[in-house]
């Protein structure tokens, strides 16, 4: 049993010291999934304390006999959190005919998981109800479960297929091409510890407990250098 077994367990019997200790050690992935909703208009702070939220509801409700990874687990949990609180505050806007098609949606959904005995595709939807995958995928995004799109499509595939993976990309690639290089530049202005850790806890997705053993520093050391390195690269952003 790895390390986030270890204190999941414990975790669930009441100890209060390992579930603080997996909140700091996901850290990571919460921000990793703030970062896609830098563009709707509130701190990223704010936005990383919902998502906190989202991480703790996660890592009370995960079932230790699932055969996936923990954040696996999480990530629709945080982004569900994040968008529901969006949601509610009004920054997502929904039509009568989108709501009209989220009940068609999640009937139709209800009726094929008992029919498949698994979580239908968006292709799978919109066939039965004769619409198309998109107005399918916006009906689900825009309803009451808000996390439906980030939902793992099979709790008992590693692969963590989503929803929203069986959807087009059409986000601007020339926006995407940007941000790259200037994480590229970035990260290449950083000195070589600094590299290390934001590359093994943000591309790697290792906890801060493994990036301190790789460096031989304590996991207090590495959490206090990743805060830091993270406002300056905010900061020159």
């Amino acid at each position: 049993m790895d390390e986030t077994m270890v204190l999941m367990a414990r975790a669930h019997q009441g100890d209060k010291a390992a579930r603080d200790q997996l909140v700091f050690d996901n850290m990571g992935l919460v921000w990793s999934i703030v970062r896609r909703f830098a563009s709707r208009g509130y701190e990223m702070e704010d936005l990383f304390q919902i998502g906190s939220i989202g991480l703790m509801k996660a890592i009370d409700k995960f079932d230790m006999t699932y055969e996936v990874r923990f954040s696996t687990y999480a990530v629709p949990m945080i982004a569900g959190e994040i968008k529901r609180f969006l949601r509610d505050d009004g920054m997502i806007k929904v039509s009568r005919s989108v709501k009209e098609m989220g009940m068609k949606v999640k009937n139709v959904r209800e009726n094929l998981i008992g029919i498949y005995g698994r979580e239908p595709t968006v292709e799978e939807i919109a066939k039965e109800i004769g619409a198309s995958k998109e107005e399918v995928a916006a009906s689900i995004e825009a309803g009451a479960e808000v996390e439906s799109l980030y939902k793992t499509i099979n709790v008992n595939d590693d692969s963590g297929l989503m929803l929203m993976d069986k959807i087009e990309d059409r986000s601007d690639s020339h926006e995407q091409l940007l941000n790259h290089i200037v994480l590229q530049k970035l990260i290449g202005e950083l000195e070589e510890k600094e590299k290390t850790i934001i590359i093994k806890r943000y591309f790697e997705n290792q906890t801060q407990t493994q990036v301190a053993e790789a460096l031989g520093i304590s996991q207090v050391q590495v959490s206090r250098l990743e805060k830091k390195i993270l406002r300056r690269m905010r900061e020159r952003f």
